[in-house]
C-alpha cells in the first residue's frame, strides 16, 4: 500500500467513523475502488485507533467523569446520583455489545465484506435510520440519566454488535436505535461517541495476537499515516457533526447510504 492510499484510508475513516454511513463498509470497498490487494482487518483496526484516540481527546472530561463515578459504583451503599447512572449506563451497553459481538466475531470476519452483503445492509440499516428520524419523537431532556432507564442502553450496546458486520454503521445503528427509543439526536451522539471507544479497545486486544504473529500483512509506515490522518479527520468530524445534527438530522445519511448501495450493486 502507497502513503497516498493509506492517507485516503486514513480520510475516509475519520469522516466515516463518526458518521452514520458505516465506516467499516467504505473502508472494505476501498480494496475495489483504489484497485489494491485488501489490507484486511488488522489494518481496519489501526485506522479505528487513530479515531478512538480523537474521542479520547474531544471527550477528555467526560471519559474521566465516567471512569471515576464507574469506580465510585463500587461503593453500594452511596447514592446513586446522575453522574454514576451514566457511567453504569455504559458499562451495561459495552457488557452488551461485547457479548454479542464476541458470537458474531468470525461470522463477520469470513463472510461479511461481500460487496453485495455490504450494500445490503446499507439499503436496510439506511431505511430503518430513516424511520426512526422521520416518525419518533425527540426527548426534551436527557433520557439516559433517569432511574430505569439501563434497559434502553442494553438495547443501545446490544444492537451495537451487529456493526461488526460492514455496511451497518457502529453510529448509524446506534443512533437509529437511539432515536427509536426517543432520545434527542444530541444525547444519542455523544452517548455512541463513548460507546465507541470500549469497543476499538476490545476488538484491539482481541486482535494483537494475530498481528503479532503476522497472520496478516502489516505495513507499519502506511498504517501510522493512515492512524494520524483519521485522527485528525476525526477531530475535525466529531466537531462539525455534534454541532449540525440537530439542524440536518439523520435523513441526509439514510439518502446517503441508499445512494452507496445503488453504486456498489451496478458498477463494483
Amino acid at each position: 500500500m502507497s502513503i497516498l492510499d493509506a492517507i485516503i484510508y486514513g480520510i475516509i475513516q475519520g469522516l466515516t467513523e463518526f458518521l452514520p454511513v458505516s465506516s467499516s463498509g467504505h473502508l472494505a470497498l476501498l480494496p475495489s475502488l483504489l484497485t489494491i490487494k485488501d489490507p484486511g482487518v488488522s489494518f481496519d483496526l489501526a485506522m479505528h485507533i487513530g479515531t478512538a484516540l480523537a474521542i479520547l481527546c474531544y471527550f477528555f472530561k467526560d471519559i474521566c467523569s465516567l471512569l471515576m463515578n464507574a469506580f465510585l459504583l463500587l461503593d453500594l451503599k452511596s447514592e446513586m446520583t446522575v453522574a454514576k447512572r451514566r457511567s453504569f449506563h455504559m458499562i451495561i451497553a459495552t457488557f452488551s455489545t461485547a457479548v454479542i459481538a464476541l458470537c458474531l466475531k468470525d461470522f463477520a470476519e469470513n463472510y461479511g465484506r461481500n460487496n453485495s452483503f455490504i450494500a445490503a445492509n446499507l439499503i436496510v440499516f439506511g431505511l430503518l435510520m430513516w424511520i426512526s428520524d422521520s416518525f419518533f419523537k425527540e426527548s426534551s431532556d436527557e433520557v439516559l440519566v433517569r432511574e430505569g432507564s439501563w434497559k434502553k442502553a442494553l438495547l443501545i450496546g446490544f444492537f451495537q454488535s451487529f456493526a461488526l458486520f460492514p455496511g451497518v454503521s457502529r453510529s448509524g445503528i446506534t443512533l437509529t436505535t437511539a432515536r427509536f427509543l426517543q432520545i434527542s439526536r444530541n444525547e444519542a451522539s455523544r452517548f455512541s461517541f463513548l460507546l465507541s471507544l470500549p469497543l476499538i479497545i476490545g476488538g484491539s486486544i482481541l486482535k494483537a495476537p494475530e498481528i503479532i504473529k503476522g497472520n496478516e500483512a502489516f505495513d507499519l509506515m502506511s498504517c501510522g499515516v493512515g492512524v494520524i490522518v483519521s485522527f485528525v479527520v476525526g477531530l475535525l468530524t466529531i466537531h462539525y457533526f455534534l454541532k449540525f445534527i440537530q439542524k440536518i438530522g439523520l435523513i441526509p445519511f439514510s439518502i446517503y447510504r441508499l445512494i452507496i448501495a445503488a453504486f456498489v450493486l451496478m458498477i463494483l
